[in-house]
């Protein structure tokens, strides 16, 4: 089985450098055009047929375009949603370091301040999703690509989970506005088939 993992096109809050996270910004005109590019791309290269996605609006409207040219349905998922920030949501980046400066030495992994989910809770929650996940799409392979429409930091942490890492870890991995990874499971062997693919932006060369 593959599995597609996708991020949301630009957002209104990265033109105004905001916190994001649970913050429920819509796309930009560029991400919209983003999001068009990746669903000709993804329909072209690896047609998915079935799109999990968050329900945070940035995530939600990239797949329901990607819904749109591949056929593939679309069902919410909770679990996919960006780092819960708290009272950092929303706030302008300046303002908010300002207002919840980080504790001393920096945020520790079960710090929840602002409001905020711990790191801890944060992989705790990608773990369930991708428990559920394997029990319910891997194991009983029904599908042959399922796409995942998540956020940045979601992302990180499931690349955790699908490659097992430890939850304090110092390796990150990029994504871009609709950039694409693809993952495979055969046989219990998880493979990192590409990371980060964005060459169906270059339209806007």
């Amino acid at each position: 089985m593959q599995i597609l993992v996708i991020r949301h096109g630009q957002s209104q809050a990265d033109l105004e450098d905001r916190h994001e996270g649970r913050a429920d910004f819509p796309l930009t005109d560029l991400g919209m055009e983003q999001a068009q590019l990746l669903a000709r791309w993804v329909k072209g290269s690896y047609p998915p047929e079935l799109i999990l996605t968050s329900p945070l609006q940035r995530a939600h409207t990239t797949a329901a375009i990607l819904s749109e040219a591949t056929g593939a349905p679309v069902c919410l998922e909770p679990d996919l949603m960006e780092w819960n920030n708290g009272l950092l949501a929303g706030l302008p980046r300046k303002e908010a370091k300002e207002r919840f400066p980080l504790p001393p030495g920096g945020r520790r992994p079960h710090d929840t301040c602002a409001q905020t989910e711990s790191l801890i809770e944060f992989r705790a929650r990608a773990e369930t999703f991708w428990s559920r996940f394997n029990h319910e799409y891997i194991l009983p392979a029904r599908h042959g690509r399922i796409a995942l429409v998540s956020h940045g930091g979601m992302i990180n942490q499931l690349y955790r989970c699908f490659l097992e890492l430890p939850v304090l870890c110092s390796v990150y991995f990029a994504t871009g506005d609709t950039g694409v990874h693809l993952w495979s499971v055969e046989s219990g062997k998880r493979t990192v088939v590409f990371s980060n693919r964005l060459e169906h932006l270059n339209a806007f060369d």
